[in-house]
């Protein structure tokens, strides 16, 4: 897989992610954004060899809900 492919994909993931938190938790896209981009999923999502970024949206938003919830 070249890197712009997985950049990609990982974009296609993050976006999905913001938009299901705006749709479920009532964030605002900046809100939404700040929490996806400073989590550690987001971190998994960037490393390759997770191949986190295969995964659906949904699925790799239950790990964001997780993370989530521990910090509340």
């Amino acid at each position: 897989m070249s890197q712009g492919d997985f950049q990609f994909m990982v974009e296609g993931v993050t976006s999905d992610l913001v938009q299901i938190l705006m749709d479920r938790k009532g964030l605002s896209l900046p809100e939404a954004t700040d929490a996806v981009y400073n989590s550690k999923t987001y971190e998994h999502l960037l490393n390759p060899e997770t191949r986190l970024y295969f995964q659906s949206p949904g699925y790799v938003y239950s790990y964001l809900e997780d993370e989530l919830k521990k910090q509340a």
